[in-house]
């Protein structure tokens, strides 16, 4: 028999808010936090704008010592998990360590620590590179940290699925707990990468946004949205089995009912352009979560406001939900930028936040809505409703799709 699912703290880092319950009220509120790049001379890239993280102090979660032996994106993540592991209440008293998992993504990983440290090896050779190299820099380190950080003994993982990472890492999770396999777990993404390698390579791809204007820089299901904008920060979840949470009377915040994942297997790059596999990944994440398209009150869509992702994802929604579909649906990649690994992760955190709140976050960055996306976007005006049921997309380079499928809190 499957467990029910559901979440009993959240953490976050964004752009547009450090810490939860800045990040809930400034998304809510269409603040956005993209920013003219200042963490290194971005003029030779042609790139002018970045969701950059500019009030992170690793001593308040991390500790200065242990900072020294993390790369950004495990120090992001260490803050959210702690945030979310004190919202929920969860410590060895009243959770065996054999318990507790961590499943924690990202998309690039230690890509900070990488660029130091080769620019070090050109310039210095290869004996002044860093003994913490390797165990800063690779991809599995946000997942192992907050393992020894929390003790958890259970399932310690990390998934690299692009920008469906956190989404992806999340479902997983909710799949260890939902087959019984863990009753507890500490899931999401982080992402460091606003750092010349990162703006560079993705510059060089035209996937970028060269607009100068933070505030039209990105542009989801705009006609002139012409690129995304690189962002980074962390998004964290913990997850129970309900008879956990119930047995140690934890305030619960929401439940995960459905997760879908599939791939487009057409293009290390481009999504399918007709949304098939995108399609299949929402269908697959309503149907296990025993409810038709018709109940879904809100996507969180992916919406990176590139002309290729924010178009089949359209034709994916209509495909899913039909062409007339009253669904409201909103990408809050116009506030936070995109962060890639740690996208999915963010978004799952406002989705639930807004399921309690009511309140749904507008799409910002949207001036004139291409007619090609036939969608029903939220904005200032219709962002207060109540629904019972709410899904968060993520789509990753090599046709990665992810979904996960949230219900408000009940009983029942």
């Amino acid at each position: 028999m499957m467990q029910r699912v559901v979440i009993t703290g959240m953490g976050a880092i964004a752009p547009n808010g450090n810490g939860l319950k800045k990040f809930v009220k400034n998304t809510l509120d269409g603040k956005v936090g993209i920013k003219l790049i200042s963490k290194f001379d971005a003029k030779e890239t042609g790139i002018t704008v970045a969701g950059e993280i500019d009030d992170f102090d690793p001593a308040d979660f991390v500790g200065k010592k242990e900072a020294r032996r993390m790369d950004l994106y495990s120090q992001y993540a260490i803050q959210t998990a702690s945030e979310a592991v004190e919202m929920a209440g969860i410590d060895s008293d009243n959770t065996k360590p054999e318990d507790l998992g961590a499943i924690f993504g990202t998309g690039i990983g230690g890509l900070t620590t990488i660029e130091k440290q080769v620019i070090r090896m050109h310039d210095k050779g290869p004996r002044r590179v860093s003994p913490f190299f390797i165990p800063m820099a690779i991809a599995n380190m946000a997942a192992g940290n907050i393992s020894i950080r929390f003790n958890a003994k259970n399932i310690s993982t990390s998934i690299v699925t692009a920008c469906a990472s956190g989404t992806n890492s999340i479902g997983e999770a909710y799949r260890q707990i939902a087959e019984g396999r863990a009753q507890a777990m500490i899931a999401g993404g982080s992402e460091a990468t606003v750092n010349e390698t990162a703006i560079s390579g993705f510059a060089a791809l035209t996937a970028l946004s060269k607009n100068t204007d933070p505030e039209h820089a990105s542009l989801p299901f705009d006609q002139d949205r012409n690129g995304f904008v690189l962002g980074e920060g962390s998004g964290a979840m913990v997850l129970e089995s309900l008879e956990h949470a119930q047995a140690r009377d934890a305030k619960i915040l929401g439940e995960i009912v459905g997760y879908g994942t599939t791939s487009d297997a057409y293009h290390i790059t481009s999504p399918d352009p007709d949304g098939e596999g995108a399609a299949r990944a929402m269908q697959m994440a309503i149907d296990e979560a025993k409810i038709k398209p018709d109940q879904v009150g809100y996507i969180n869509a992916h919406g990176t406001a590139t002309h290729a992702n924010d178009s089949s994802e359209s034709k994916a929604i209509n495909k899913v939900f039909g062409d007339d579909s009253s669904v409201l649906v909103s990408s809050t990649k116009g506030m936070t930028g995109h962060l890639l690994g740690a996208a999915g992760a963010i978004e799952a955190v406002i989705t639930v936040a807004s399921l309690n709140e009511n309140k749904f976050p507008a799409n910002v960055g949207c001036f004139k809505q291409d007619p090609d996306c036939k969608i029903n976007l939220v904005n200032k005006e219709n962002q207060n409703f109540e629904t019972e049921y709410a899904i968060s997309n993520s789509f990753g380079f090599g046709g990665h799709n992810a979904v996960l499928a949230f219900k408000k809190w009940s009983e029942n």
